[in-house]
């Protein structure tokens, strides 16, 4: 007599039916399903409808009567399924903020009664912006997260990438999109050692990047470029390019990287966009005139422009390069306190703690 008979008993009945669905009997002998198994009709699909469902109803929270500016908000947590928090943080917002811009846009849309009408290809042009900065986003979420949580590759951003490339073809900055967020995740595996602890691009080694992702990503950037109109991510692509580049020549060419951060401030200024530049500036022209850009940049900006984390690390960095040790210190404090991921956080603390036994 087992130990367990109602264990052993539903074991056994398991095992039973398991080997029965394997039986050749059994596979020859399945009934038709109607619904699975019937034929295509070659003039049932909708030439113009959108091939992916996120997309569909994606392109819904991009209704010309929703406020324009929570379209992206939208779709990243209504479609996506990205807390209040994640969206927030990806737009450097408070938590609160978000939640309630959320809610008042849901409301809204209640209250108006716009309908629920799943757009076709003719919807693209007016929403596809909001689209593309969503997709962003949800790469910008997916890779803020370095923990054992994080995803090996950002599959939803990667996916949606490749579908907008199919859908619209012709839009060099879906292709450059797309070769953006490969480039970024073919360096995923080299973020993490063997021990969970965060690697700083500058010292990953590149034989753990994904050679098939980036040589998609080129694809990508060839067939943006063949469109003759350069826009922000295609440059962003360009600058993941650079760096990855050095797989091949085992440097960094900071000169080219540098034309590029000036060339995308120039067209999409933004925050991140402005600390790269800086970061770019230092390794051309040394770490003082980094920190001086930077410096520039905080002095002369908002409060959430003052409580974005990478500047705090990036002047921490500088500051500790220039030997100024006590403004560093300060300088990682602060970068710590602003940092959600415990991988990044432990390595702060570990430049930090550096400084301190010097």
């Amino acid at each position: 007599m087992p130990g367990t008979p109602d264990g052993w008993l539903l074991t056994v009945a398991r095992n039973r039916l398991r080997d029965r669905w394997k039986s050749a009997e059994w596979q020859r002998t399945v009934p038709l399903d109607v619904e699975r198994d019937a034929p295509v009709h070659l003039d049932g699909p909708d030439p113009d409808a959108i091939p992916d469902r996120r997309l569909e109803l994606m392109l819904v929270c991009a209704h010309p009567a929703i406020e324009r500016a929570m379209h992206t908000p939208l779709m990243l947590n209504t479609v996506l399924g990205f807390t209040a928090e994640q969206v927030g943080r990806a737009f450097s917002v408070p938590t609160s903020t978000m939640a309630t811009r959320l809610i008042r846009a849901k409301r809204r849309i209640k209250a108006a009664r716009i309908p629920f009408r799943i757009p076709d290809r003719g919807d693209l042009p007016g929403r596809m912006a909001a689209v593309v900065e969503a997709v962003y986003g949800a790469y910008v979420i997916d890779w803020a997260t370095t923990g054992p949580e994080a995803r090996q590759v950002p599959t939803e951003a990667l996916q949606l990438a490749e579908v907008l490339t199919t859908l619209v073809p012709d839009d060099p900055e879906a292709h450059g999109l797309a070769a953006l967020v490969q480039l970024s995740s073919a360096r995923l595996p080299a973020r993490l050692d063997g021990y969970g602890r965060f690697v700083p691009l500058s010292e990953q080694d590149p034989s753990r990047w994904n050679d098939r992702l980036i040589h998609r990503a080129h694809e990508h950037l060839r067939a943006a470029h063949a469109r003759g109109q350069v826009g922000r991510f295609q440059l962003e692509a360009a600058v993941q390019a650079v760096h990855c580049a050095r797989r091949q020549t085992g440097a960094t060419d900071w000169p080219a990287l540098l034309d590029l951060h000036r060339a995308l401030c120039a067209v999409a200024p933004s925050l991140g966009g402005a600390v790269a530049f800086a970061v770019a500036t230092a390794e051309v022209d040394g770490p003082a005139a980094g920190l001086a850009r930077l410096d520039e940049l905080l002095s002369d900006a908002s409060d959430r422009a003052r409580r974005f984390q990478p500047a705090r690390a990036a002047r921490a960095h500088l500051l500790e390069r220039l030997g100024r040790h006590a403004e560093a210190a300060a300088a990682y404090d602060s970068a710590i306190d602003l940092t959600h991921d415990p991988a990044e956080r432990e390595y702060l603390q570990y430049r930090r703690g550096g400084i301190t036994s010097a």
